[in-house]
């Protein structure tokens, strides 16, 4: 078998729940970020791209009918390059990078763009379709921004609580108090502003303009430089009376996309660069519905396996903070040094688009691992309904020394 590599990633800045990027079609987003990556490879052919796979966790409203596919044609794309969508909820576009290096390594595919997107402002309320016309009764309209939704009345009660309410149980079971939640948030935000600050993202995050030209956003729209745990600590928590989760502890509703660049190492001659890194090992597992949260640990550690390597080889983890609380419960488990993972920060300050998160866990693990020089880097999500990827990307400069 062959061996897959990620040549380039690139993604829109995320915007806020109801802000900046609020104007802008799912699927225009998804163009956005496909065009975004394609420059950076600007020798690569685009009738030469075997396939896209595409992530999106909702699919109900103006990202239907193949959002991938759409974002082919919107970005202006040959109308021969195939396209697929994929729905692994939060983790839909890690997904869609693992069933990508999978196609490649079996000698499927050469080049295989890859992604996801989601805007959460712009998703709809569905109503359920009535058996027969004319109901007598009313009908609520259900929004599908995020969580359970028209649920199945034979799935037990415990499973189906919700995002919130499942994480006051980690924390109850994994003893994660208030006060390192909201140290663990403070700690993304300033990390967050200090990478912007520093250029890190300066090759990673493509702005989103209007019309070709005005700047509809450059940044991250959701960090707060000037967050502190005082400020932190005047939220109520939301879902029990004493509980641990707030909104400020948690990661906002989100709209973003990010696109990743797939290859074999025969196609850096078609794609006109190198790789950036190898996808050395991939991971899935599944728990109970309401542990999501601590799905990345069995998933990271089956990844790890597979690329050959243990916790002690890693000097970069990537882990999309969903809520502190899980996120604190995982790196607690794995016993790993907190300061490798989400140097530049993560979701609670820059945002999780859902189908759009792997994608920037991948493409930013990418390049923390080309500007340190270190080796050996783990991105990691959790999903919600009990399961969680992970990927384990080799830095390909320092493999060859």
């Amino acid at each position: 078998m062959t061996e897959s590599y990620l040549y380039a990633a690139a993604r829109t800045p995320f915007g806020r729940f109801t802000g900046s990027l609020s104007e802008i079609r799912p699927d225009d987003l998804a163009a956005h970020a496909v065009g975004a990556v394609l420059s950076k490879s600007p020798a690569l052919d685009p009738a030469l791209i075997d396939d896209v796979v595409w992530g999106n966790a909702n699919g109900a409203g103006e990202d239907n009918r193949n959002v991938g596919r759409m974002a082919v044609l919107l970005a202006g794309l040959p109308t021969s390059v195939p396209a697929t969508t994929v729905n692994r909820l939060c983790g839909s576009s890690l997904d869609a990078a693992i069933i990508a290096s999978c196609t490649i390594e079996a000698g499927d595919a050469d080049v295989v763009l890859t992604g996801g997107v989601e805007s959460m402002t712009r998703a709809p309320w569905v109503l359920p379709k009535p058996v027969r016309g004319f109901p007598a009764g009313d009908v609520t309209a259900v929004s599908t921004t995020l969580g359970w939704r028209l649920v199945n009345k034979r799935m037990p009660r415990e499973w189906t609580v919700s995002l919130g309410e499942a994480n006051e149980q980690l924390a109850q079971r994994f003893s994660v108090d208030r006060d390192r939640a909201d140290a663990f948030a403070v700690r993304s935000h300033a990390l967050a502003d200090a990478a912007w600050n520093a250029g890190h993202y300066a090759d990673v995050v493509v702005p989103v303009t209007a019309d070709g030209e005005t700047i509809v956003l450059a940044r991250d729209e959701g960090i707060r430089p000037d967050s502190t745990v005082e400020k932190l600590e005047a939220l109520k928590p939301v879902f029990r009376p004493a509980g641990v989760i707030t909104a400020g502890n948690s990661s906002p509703l989100s709209d973003g996309a990010s696109a990743v660049l797939l290859g074999s190492g025969a196609a850096a001659e078609r794609i006109g660069t190198g790789p950036l890194a190898r996808i050395a090992g991939r991971g899935v597992s599944a728990l109970d519905p309401q542990m999501f949260g601590f799905a990345p640990v069995e998933a990271a550690n089956r990844a790890l396996r597979r690329a050959g390597i243990t916790w002690s080889d890693v000097a970069a983890v990537e882990l999309n903070e969903a809520f502190a609380v899980q996120s604190l419960a995982c790196v607690d488990a794995w016993g790993i040094n907190p300061e490798i993972v989400n140097a530049w920060g993560g979701a609670i300050a820059i945002g999780h688009p859902l189908g759009a998160s792997g994608g920037r866990l991948l493409g930013t693990l990418a390049h923390r691992l080309k500007d340190s020089g270190q080796r050996w880097g783990v991105a990691a999500i959790c999903i919600g309904v009990g399961q969680a990827l992970a990927v384990v990307l080799e830095n390909v400069t320092e493999a060859n020394r």
